[in-house]
């Protein structure tokens, strides 16, 4: 057994065809279908059942896939380990991002590739329940995100600095002059909201839920760059963590005065899991950056 055989399992397995694997591992169909065919006789079972042009798992294979993903992720997690240990800052990062925390990023994702031109980025932004999911399933290295509601005894959090839910409005609206808005003054006013799921809109929820304001919700919105669009081009206004408009234009952010107003904005791991030198390059230079030291500075002024 190889494992570039069970990488070729877990990808039919995914799939549950072998063109569409062969086609997304850029490999002849007939070299999948025969290296597949070997993994079976190695084992002495029967993987997919093949009626007509369908294709679907065995017990046998229902028992393998979860097995496969684990050896090939631990696989993965050596090479990167002894590539590490020749102190190389080479190969591929998987960072995953919620939407909240990305504006904050652009300054350090610039700095790290002059420093490190041998690392590829890849950067996946996802809600912060898929990116725990894939943290768990160790598909990225770490997690730039505010601290959920909810802590997981898996994952380790680091805080990088202190934030709070702002009231965002175009900088020429009625509340834009405020040092601060209550509940009560946004209630007068119609709402474009992040989707529930969304870090800011569930910090929001939980610490408007027990107050029973009765909210004017026109528009609830998966995307943060189109909600902000709205709010500049509109009397709407929204909700959301300061640090997601850093450095945007033409919008202003207020802090909205509610008791424990507090996101921490953090870096998670996965708890006893090794952690490469390129990813803890990224995060010195994060923690280095402007956009958290003013932040810092921020909250300990």
């Amino acid at each position: 057994m190889e494992l570039r055989q069970l990488k070729y399992f877990v990808k039919a397995a995914e799939t549950l065809s072998f063109s569409e694997a062969a086609r997304a591992l850029n490999i002849a169909q007939s070299t999948l279908s025969q290296q597949i065919k070997q993994l079976e006789e190695d084992l002495g079972v029967t993987l997919f059942n093949r009626p007509g042009h369908s294709l679907t798992l065995t017990e046998p294979g229902e028992e393998l896939l979860p097995r496969a993903r684990k050896t090939l992720c631990e696989a993965q997690a050596c090479v990167s380990r002894m590539q590490d240990l020749g102190n190389l800052l080479t190969g591929t990062l998987e960072i995953g991002v919620t939407y909240s925390f990305s504006p904050i990023l652009t300054e350090t994702i610039i700095d790290f590739m002059k420093l490190h031109p041998g690392v590829k980025l890849n950067i996946h932004y996802k809600p912060m329940a898929e990116l725990m999911e894939m943290l768990h399933d160790r598909s990225v290295d770490f997690v730039l995100a505010f601290r959920p509601l909810v802590c997981d005894e898996e994952i380790e959090s680091y805080v990088l600095f202190d934030n709070q839910l702002s009231v965002i409005v175009r900088d020429n609206h009625t509340l834009s002059g405020h040092d601060k808005i209550t509940l009560a003054e946004l209630s007068r006013h119609d709402l474009a909201l992040p989707t529930r799921g969304l870090q800011a809109r569930n910090a929001f929820d939980h610490c408007v839920a027990p107050q029973l304001f009765p909210l004017k919700v026109k528009i609830e919105l998966n995307e943060v760059n189109i909600l902000l669009k709205l709010i500049k081009q509109s009397d709407l206004v929204t909700v959301l963590a300061e640090a997601t408009v850093h450095n945007e234009t033409g919008v202003k952010a207020i802090p909205l005065d509610i008791p424990s107003n507090n996101m921490e904005g953090c870096v998670h791991m996965l708890r006893g899991s090794y952690h490469k030198h390129s990813a803890l390059e990224f995060i010195r230079i994060l923690k280095d950056s402007n956009a958290v030291r003013q932040r810092v500075r921020d909250w300990f002024r």
